[in-house]
C-alpha cells in the first residue's frame, strides 16, 4: 500500500502545532518541574525521616531496628521517584489516563515494598542471633538458608499475585493452572522433587548442621550450605562439592562435629638398651602429664608398656582431647609431645629408630681369603 506524501503532511502539520502550542509546552514543562523536584529532593526526605526514625530506636536492643530501616531506605527513596513520575504523567497526559497510572503507582508501591522485605529477610538470614532473638529462642543454623529461600520465594509469588488481582486478572485460574502444570512438572521432574524432599529429611533428621564436618564415601570436608535440591561441602584443598540431597539422604554420613571427644593414637618406641626401671618410671610420667592436662579426658589414658617390636620397645600411648577444634586439637596434641620429649631426656631414655643388623659368621675366614687374592 502505496502512502501519498500529500497525505502525510497535513497529519505531519497538525501534530507539530500541538506539539509546539502553548498548552502542550506549559504542561511538559510543568511535568518535569514536578519530577525533578521529586528526584532532586528524594535523598534530603528520605534521610529526615530516617534521622528522626533512629533517633526513636537508639534506645533499643539488637538490630532489629536497624535491619527494618535500612531495608525501606532504598525502597523509599524510588518510592518517592515513582510519585514524581505519577504526578508528573497526571498533569501531562489527559485524564482518560488515570486508571492506567493509577493501576502502575499501586502496582510499583507493592513491588517496592516486596522489596524492601525481601532485603529484610535477608539481613536476618546472615545473622542467627537476631533469628533467636526474634523468635525468642534458638534456632539450628540449617534451617536458616532453607526457611529463608522459602520466604522469599513465597515474597515473589504473592507479589505477583497481588499485581495480577489489581490489574483484573483471574488469580483462581492462575492457581488452578499451576496445579495442572504441577503435575506434568512433577512427572518430568521426579529427580528434583526427590532431592526437595531428601532436603527436608536432612532438615528434619538433622543428621548435620552448615559448618559441621562431615565425611562420606564420596566426600569429606565442611558444610557450607543446604538449599532445596542440593548441600554445599568445602572439601579440605578448598574445593566447593555440590552434593544432591538424595545421595545424601541414602548414605552414611560421618559426622565428626558431633562427637565430644578427639582421639589421639601413637607408639613410642625407645631402645631395647633401655633399663626396665627407666622404662617404668617413663611410663608413669607420661600417664601423669595426661592426667594432669587441662584439655585432655582423664577417663581415656592408657599408656602402657604394649610389645617387644622389631627394633624397639613399643610403648602404646592412647588418649582423647576434650576439644574438637582442629587448632586447639593440634595445639594439645604439640603441648603433649614436647612434655614426652622432655620425659625421656630427663630420665635418660632414647628413641629408637629402624635399623637392620648384618651379623658375619666366620669374619677370619673372610679376611684371610681376602688377602689370598
Amino acid at each position: 500500500m502505496q502512502v501519498n506524501f500529500f497525505q502525510i503532511v497535513p497529519v505531519l502539520n497538525q501534530f507539530l502545532k500541538y506539539a509546539f502550542s502553548y498548552s502542550h509546552l506549559y504542561n511538559l514543562v510543568v511535568s518535569v518541574v514536578i519530577l525533578g523536584i521529586f528526584v532532586l529532593f528524594k535523598n534530603i526526605f528520605t534521610n529526615y525521616i530516617f534521622k528522626f526514625l533512629r533517633r526513636m530506636t537508639d534506645k533499643t536492643k539488637g538490630m532489629a531496628d536497624e535491619y527494618l530501616l535500612t531495608s525501606f531506605h532504598d525502597p523509599l527513596k524510588n518510592a518517592i521517584v515513582l510519585l514524581g513520575l505519577y504526578l508528573a504523567f497526571k498533569n501531562y497526559l489527559p485524564s482518560s489516563y488515570d486508571y492506567v497510572l493509577n493501576k502502575v503507582l499501586s502496582s510499583g508501591v507493592i513491588i517496592l515494598f516486596a522489596n524492601a522485605v525481601y532485603k529484610l529477610v535477608g539481613f536476618y538470614a546472615e545473622n542467627e542471633t537476631e533469628i533467636g532473638r526474634l523468635l525468642n529462642g534458638k534456632i539450628d543454623k540449617i534451617l536458616i538458608p532453607f526457611f529463608s529461600k522459602m520466604i522469599r520465594f513465597i515474597i515473589v509469588a504473592l507479589t505477583f499475585v497481588v499485581i495480577a488481582s489489581d490489574w483484573g486478572y483471574d488469580v483462581n485460574g492462575f492457581v488452578a493452572g499451576l496445579g495442572l502444570g504441577g503435575l506434568a512438572f512433577a512427572l518430568a521432574a521426579k529427580d528434583l522433587l526427590a532431592n526437595v524432599f531428601s532436603g527436608i529429611v536432612i532438615i528434619i533428621d538433622k543428621p548435620f548442621s552448615i559448618g559441621d564436618w562431615i565425611k562420606t564415601n564420596d566426600v569429606e570436608g565442611t558444610v557450607v550450605d543446604i538449599n532445596f535440591r542440593s548441600t554445599k561441602i568445602r572439601m579440605f584443598d578448598q574445593a566447593l562439592v555440590t552434593v544432591p540431597n538424595f545421595n545424601l539422604v541414602n548414605a552414611s554420613i560421618i559426622n565428626f562435629t558431633k562427637r565430644p571427644t578427639r582421639r589421639i593414637t601413637f607408639n613410642l618406641e625407645v631402645t631395647y638398651s633401655t633399663p626396665s626401671h627407666k622404662l617404668q618410671k617413663g611410663i608413669e610420667r607420661i600417664e601423669k602429664l595426661l592426667l594432669a592436662h587441662s584439655n585432655i579426658d582423664e577417663t581415656s589414658v592408657v599408656v602402657k608398656f604394649d610389645s617387644f617390636g622389631g627394633s624397639a620397645l613399643q610403648i602404646f600411648v592412647y588418649f582423647f582431647t576434650k576439644t574438637i577444634v582442629w587448632a586447639d586439637y593440634l595445639n594439645t596434641k604439640q603441648d603433649i609431645n614436647f612434655g614426652i620429649m622432655k620425659i625421656m631426656e630427663e630420665e635418660g631414655i632414647s628413641f629408637a629408630f629402624p635399623s637392620t643388623s648384618v651379623y658375619l659368621e666366620t669374619p677370619l675366614k673372610i679376611k684371610q681369603e681376602a688377602e689370598a687374592n
